[in-house]
Parts: structure tokens; sequence; C-alpha cells
């Protein structure tokens, strides 16, 4: 029987890895995100009036879309990769701006795919969010705003995996805690850096693809710090 997820986020450096793997594996893959994945065999195209709503508006929207295209498919995982980074500290001028943007890019996007999972994962599926491994303490110096969306991911987490949570019978929530993803983009920013401590998207790719397949690869409500030091990855429950 052919698998199938559907990867939030599908469009951007790690969405398109991860789509481009499962493909790969003959997984049907729906990719929701701003822009086609041509690889993905369906898209659901946000458009970026809903990426900037409210919660309350742009939430029912794309759970509508994504509604119409899966039809009654159940799906296996739902992988949301959606996200952002923006820094600075308490006194930052745009400390209001970034905080407002930050709970969009990173609780929101969390908040529609859990949403999307409770109507279209299947029984024992795999639900993944992206947390931070700076987000387990507090993150004063440069990253109030990231650090404060992404704790909420880690609480949101927590909660899915609980009972009474609305997900679906044995379903699985778990957030990923990268440090540094090796992409085009990182790579370009930061030409100098130490790239072997940078994990590369293929080791996210397989793995989530074992916790996928493997009910018992991973403990619900896990928050799985990923560490790449030396060309070597580690991925630590914290």
């Amino acid at each position: 029987m052919s698998r199938s997820l559907l990867v939030y986020g599908g469009s951007g450096a790690l969405g398109r890895a991860l789509v481009a793997h499962f493909r790969s594996l003959n997984y049907n893959v729906t990719s929701v995100d701003f822009r086609e994945n041509e690889e993905a065999d369906a898209n659901v195209v946000i458009s970026r009036e809903d990426g900037a709503a409210e919660l309350q508006v742009a939430g029912p929207r794309i759970a509508s879309a994504v509604a119409a295209s899966l039809g009654t498919m159940k799906v296996d995982a739902i992988l949301n990769v959606a996200g952002g980074w923006a820094g600075g500290n308490i006194l930052d001028e745009d400390l209001y701006k970034n905080v407002s943007l930050m709970l969009s890019q990173s609780v929101n996007s969390s908040v529609i795919a859990s949403r999307i999972a409770a109507a279209h994962l299947k029984e024992g599926g795999l639900l993944t969010l992206v947390g931070a491994g700076a987000a387990v303490s507090g993150t004063p110096g440069n990253m109030i705003a990231y650090g404060l969306a992404k704790a909420a991911v880690h609480h949101l987490v927590k909660s899915l995996a609980s009972n009474g949570s609305g997900l679906p019978e044995g379903a699985r929530t778990v957030a990923i805690l990268p440090v540094t993803l090796d992409t085009p983009m990182n790579r370009k920013f930061m030409p100098d850096a130490d790239f072997s401590s940078w994990t590369p998207l293929s080791e996210i790719a397989e793995r989530l693809q074992r916790w996928s397949e493997n009910s018992d690869a991973v403990v619900s409500g896990s928050l799985v710090k990923i560490v790449t030091k030396d060309g070597k990855t580690e991925w630590i429950n914290v």
C-alpha cells in the first residue's frame, strides 16, 4: 500500500529536500507553501495575504484549501518545516514587529499544521513541528522574538502528545530542534562558517522517514535537538 504525507513549507530549502526524498520512495506528497514545488504530486498554494493574516482568518482558509486538495485521503505524516528567524533583545527597535513575525511564521504555521493533522492524519501517524535548541532555555541577548515563538511550539508539541488533544488515535507529535542547517542560503550569508557543524538536509529527511514508518522509533511529545559536529550528527532528547 502506498504511503502519503504532507509537507507544510514544501518549497523552502528543507521542505524541498523532504519532498524530493519522499517522492524518491514513491510516497504521494502534497506540498503547502507560497509557491508550487514541481516535484510534489499536489500543491496547495497559500496567498501572501493569508501568510500575513491573523490566525483566525488564515487558519480556516488554509485548512479548507488543504481539505479540498486531499479530499478523503488520510496521510501517514504531516511535516511542518515552515518558519523563520529574527534577532534582537528586548530593547530592539523592531521588537514588536519581530515578535509578530515570529509568531506568524512559527506558531501560526504549527497550529495550522496541527489542525490539518487532526482532520487528515492517519491513526498512528506522525506530526513533526520545528522548535529550536536555543529556546530550551532563555534567549536574552539576540533572539527574544525567535525564542518566544519556538518555546510556544515546544509547548504545543507537549500538549498535542497528551490525552484529549484532538489528534487521531495513536498519533505521535515530535519537534525537531535544529541548530544550523546546511542550506544554500546559509552558505551564501555565512561563507566562512564551519560547515562540518551544519546538519545536512538529507540527515533530517532520512530520520523523519524512519520516524514516520516505525511507530516505535520516537516517543510522542519528544523535543529532539539535532547537533552536528565534525560532520557527525546526534539526535538528543531534551
